[in-house]
C-alpha cells in the first residue's frame, strides 16, 4: 500500500481540524506543531518496546534531525508524528490539539503533512508528473490547476525536463526528487523525512538535503528528519539522540546558512 501524506496551510482547513469531534487541546502543547507528550509504542504484543516515555516538542518552522542506531525507535517516532502509527500510551499533539479519531490524522496527512519516504514510495506505472498531481486530487479543484502545481513543483527540484518519464527512467537522486515535490503538492505546514538519503551516493544525498532545506528556509516548513548519519544530523538546527526508544540527548546547533 502506498501512503501519499502532503499538506495545506489553509487557514479553513486549519479551524475546523481545531474543532474536530473527539480532539483535545491542552494549554502546555497549544505552542508546538507537534508535540508528544509521555509517549510509548510497542509491538510484537508488547515485547517489543520502540518507544518508552517520549516526551518531544517540534516547534513551528524548526528543523529537526532524529539520530540513532538501527532498531533505536526514529522511525516509530516518525510514524507516530504522522498518524500513521498510534501510540499504546501517552499522547501526539499537533497544533496543540490531540487528534484521537483516524479520521483526523488522515485529514492532516491529505492536507497538512508531507512524507518523504526511504524507499520513495512512488507509482512505477505513472510518470513523474502524475505522481506529483495525485495528492492534489480532492484538495486542488481542476486537472489544469494541478497540472500546473506539478510542473510547476518539477521545475523546482530541477526536473521540469523529465516530468514526462516514468519513474523507472528515473535515477534513485531524481526518484527522490519527485517524491520532494510531491510532498509539497498541497504546500505543507511540517515535512517528515524518513532516512531521504539511505538509498543515494554520498553526493546525490548532500544535493537532496540541500533541496530540503531550502524548502525549510525558502517555505517556512518545519523539516523533521530520521538519519542514522551524524554527518547529515549535523546540518539540522536540533539533534535528537534516541537509543532503546528513549531521548538520551539533544543538542542544539544555528540555523544552516
Amino acid at each position: 500500500m502506498i501512503c501519499l501524506i502532503v499538506g495545506d496551510k489553509a487557514e479553513n482547513g486549519r479551524r475546523s481540524d481545531s474543532r474536530a469531534a473527539g480532539s483535545s487541546k491542552g494549554p502546555e502543547q497549544s505552542s508546538a506543531l507537534i508535540h508528544f507528550d509521555d509517549v510509548s509504542r510497542t509491538y510484537v504484543h508488547g515485547r517489543v518496546r520502540a518507544l518508552r516515555g517520549v516526551s518531544l516538542r517540534i516547534e513551528h518552522e524548526d528543523y529537526v534531525a532524529v539520530t540513532g542506531p538501527s532498531g533505536s525507535g526514529k522511525s516509530t517516532l516518525l510514524y507516530l508524528a504522522s498518524g500513521m502509527d498510534r501510540p499504546d500510551a501517552g499522547t501526539v499533539f499537533f497544533e496543540g490539539v490531540s487528534r484521537e479519531k483516524p479520521a483526523e490524522w488522515t485529514r492532516l496527512r491529505a492536507t497538512r503533512i508531507g512524507f518523504v519516504f526511504q524507499s520513495f514510495q512512488l507509482i512505477g506505472s505513472l510518470t513523474a508528473a502524475e505522481n506529483v498531481e495525485l495528492p492534489m486530487l480532492g484538495v486542488i479543484a481542476g486537472e489544469r490547476k494541478r497540472r500546473e502545481r506539478a510542473a510547476e513543483l518539477l521545475e523546482r527540484v530541477g526536473l521540469g525536463h523529465r516530468k514526462l518519464h516514468r519513474i523507472g527512467e528515473l535515477s534513485g537522486g531524481e526518484a527522490q526528487r519527485v517524491a520532494i515535490a510531491r510532498a509539497m503538492a498541497n504546500s505543507p505546514s511540517v515535512i517528515l523525512a524518513d532516512e531521504p538519503t539511505g538509498n543515494l551516493d554520498s553526493r546525490t544525498a548532500s544535493q537532496v538535503l540541500d533541496l530540503l532545506e531550502d524548502l525549510h528556509k525558502r517555505e517556512k516548513v518545519t523539516l523533521m528528519m530520521v538519519t542514522h548519519d551524524a554527518e547529515n544530523a549535523g546540518r539540522a538546527k536540533r539533534i535528537i539522540h534516541i537509543h532503546d526508544g528513549e531521548i538520551v540527548g539533544e543538542e542544539s546547533r544555528k540555523e544552516p546558512a
